[in-house]
């Protein structure tokens, strides 16, 4: 019996030295995956030349691209184990987050007549009456936006208030998801950190609908589906990863500061006329465009309307595309260090 127990520890031992090996193994792997990009980001910034941008504005900018990429790259690298706690838990949690995700989006409208057809009435009328007010009482038949290309106004505007539709969606339902689901907070066994993610799912199932309709208002204008639409699939991961790294922000904060879903809710409003949903953003002084290109929102709705009609590829925007991504990275990893740092209190306080 004792040989036995002796035998078994080396065995054990070999067992966790393999376990800790793979996982050195797949740290290294992403942090070279990472800085690896963050290598070819730079050395493309730095070869990149716009012959029609000024020159000090495009030294300026790969200054300032430089930069973001190189602190990105330092924070990343300091807080690398703490940041990759969350993915880890999310991808572990893959089937359970799409099954409740699923059953999220049924429940929100049990047991009334209509059902789920409630979820895209309203931004169905809103659109609607933003094409009745603009189209036809002020006879704003089209829109002419950058590089003189004229648009009809209808597609324009819906292009515009389809991504933000799924973004105020996704970050008033994951801004409460703790508080809606409180229940499932105070059982020890559970990873709260996959309920953030579960509403931003659920409210993807109705922002896929309004791409469909937006598809369909731009074949009726005559903008058939090209190579180019794809990248709806893109800007739609963009406005994904943005919005789940707002709420994992948010949802943590509103735990402990309940006004903050009345700050969101008026932020919204002001967004939406901060962002160029009703207006373009090329009416704009040179001046004042930098600060509206802060929104990360203007990199989505533009994103939008250049894969409908404009045909335009992302990296074609390079810079904006580059802003877009650190930003996004940064807030993820900043987010996902307050809500692990809060989530010891969530119980307690709900």
């Amino acid at each position: 019996m004792k040989s036995g127990k002796r035998n078994n520890k080396p065995k054990g031992n070999k067992k966790k030295k393999r376990i800790k090996s793979n996982r050195n193994r797949l740290q290294k792997s992403v942090m070279g995956g990472f800085y690896g990009v963050a290598a070819i980001l730079t050395a493309v910034v730095l070869l990149h030349h716009n012959p029609l941008a000024d020159q000090v504005t495009e030294v300026m900018k790969k200054v300032m691209a430089c930069l973001l990429i190189a602190f990105t790259s330092v924070i990343f690298g300091i807080f690398f184990d703490r940041l990759m706690v969350l993915p880890k838990e999310l991808y572990q949690s893959r089937r359970l987050i799409w099954k409740l995700a699923k059953n999220d989006f049924k429940k929100r409208y049990a047991g009334s007549y209509l059902g789920m057809v409630w979820a895209f009435v309203q931004p169905v009328v809103t659109v609607v009456m933003y094409w009745i007010v603009f189209d036809r009482v002020f006879d704003t038949r089209s829109q002419l936006v950058a590089g003189g290309i004229e648009v009809p106004y209808v597609l324009y505007l819906t292009a515009g208030l389809v991504p933000w539709f799924y973004f105020t969606e996704a970050l008033t339902n994951g801004t409460t998801a703790l508080l809606e689901y409180n229940y499932l907070v105070k059982k020890v066994v559970f990873k709260i950190s996959i309920l953030p993610i579960i509403k931003v799912i659920a409210a993807t199932f109705i922002h896929i609908f309004f791409v469909c309709v937006l598809f369909v208002i731009a074949i009726a204008y005559g903008y058939y589906p090209s190579i180019y639409t794809l990248q709806i699939f893109y800007y739609s991961f963009c406005e994904f990863v943005l919005v789940l790294a707002i709420s994992y922000v948010t949802c943590a904060v509103v735990v402990f500061f309940k006004d903050l879903q009345q700050i969101i809710s008026i932020a919204l409003q002001i967004g939406m006329w901060a962002t160029p949903i009703l207006w373009d953003i090329s009416v704009l002084s040179d001046q004042m465009k930098p600060f509206f290109k802060l929104n990360p929102m203007v990199y989505i709705v533009n994103g939008y309307r250049s894969a409908i009609y404009e045909q335009e590829w992302f990296f074609e925007h390079f810079y904006s595309s580059t802003y877009f991504w650190i930003f996004t990275v940064t807030l993820f990893c900043v987010g996902s260090l307050i809500f692990k740092r809060l989530k010891v209190h969530f119980a307690d306080v709900l």
